[in-house]
């Protein structure tokens, strides 16, 4: 799936967004109605990152928490051509 983390599969997720008009109780107003609701989506902060898997080293979309967390190794500059020269 082109929009979801390949470490931890976090994807988007759909929520509904609430408009609402009035001043709250606790301001001395009414209260806050609901006037409308649309339907929206949350998507997840995906990089791509090249990552050193199983001693390989491949592009993969990453989402920000995994990234920081250190659930990625992320693979050295340079070592893509260096390992190609050995192989080849």
């Amino acid at each position: 799936m082109a929009n979801e983390c390949a470490i931890c599969g976090k994807r988007t997720t759909y929520g509904i967004k609430y408009a609402r008009r009035g001043a709250a109780k606790a301001k001395g107003g009414s209260g806050a109605k609901i006037s409308g609701k649309t339907s929206r989506a949350f998507k997840p902060n995906l990089q791509t990152v090249r990552a050193e898997v199983e001693g390989c080293i491949k592009r993969l979309t990453v989402c920000t928490d995994c990234l920081s967390a250190g659930k990625v190794k992320k693979a050295a500059r340079g070592q893509m051509k260096l390992r190609r020269a050995l192989a080849g």
